[in-house]
């Protein structure tokens, strides 16, 4: 394994061809480079280890899911493609969001299915994608198209429950908080 890189943005290709194993490569190509690249973030991230498991999970689902979507209706996978997009400063910390492109020889655009019968597989591979998502697409190349999904770096469970500072924060220049008593000498506020 390399150094972990989260100060620049990095790329990886693996070009497929279809066979009994692509979504086990693609999902083991997807985690190599997590781990290089250090994502979603180490221990000091701020990120319990049940989050970044979560994470590098939810990441491996769609690449799965997308890998076989191609498999199943567009002929087979052709190339995977997995980018970490920098966000923030490079001191920040942050882990990089990811964008990932599975791209074949088909031109015809992705669709959501048609609800099969309750616990049939099958159907539901754009559902979990358009879930676990921030955005995803396709995009006409000149061989037929590449559906591409963008990932946010997740954010620790304390930076999503924290209330604002705002709320808790003393009441402008007197040092006091709201609905506080006047101390020694002090004045009690107006109405």
């Amino acid at each position: 394994m390399s150094e972990p890189v989260r100060s620049r943005g990095q790329i990886r290709r693996l070009g497929l061809r279809s066979g009994e194993s692509v979504v086990a490569r693609c999902r083991d190509f997807c985690r190599v480079a997590l781990a290089d690249w250090d994502w979603p973030g180490s221990e000091g991230s701020g990120l319990t280890a049940e989050e970044r498991e979560f994470a590098i999970e939810d990441v491996l689902l769609v690449v799965s899911e997308a890998v076989t979507n191609a498999c199943l209706h567009a002929g087979g996978p052709t190339e995977l493609v997995i980018r970490l997009v920098p966000t923030g400063s490079p001191d920040s910390g942050a882990a990089g969001d990811l964008r990932i492109e599975v791209s074949d020889r088909s031109s015809r655009e992705p669709a959501f299915r048609p609800r099969g019968a309750p616990g049939l597989p099958g159907g539901n591979g754009l559902i979990v994608i358009d879930r676990l998502a921030r955005a995803w697409g396709a995009v006409a190349t000149e061989s037929g198209k590449s559906v591409w999904m963008e990932l946010a770096a997740p954010v620790p469970e304390v930076r999503r429950t924290r209330a604002p500072e705002s709320r808790h924060g003393l009441d402008g220049a007197s040092g006091t908080m709201p609905g506080d008593a006047p101390g020694p000498g002090g004045d009690a506020p107006g109405p």
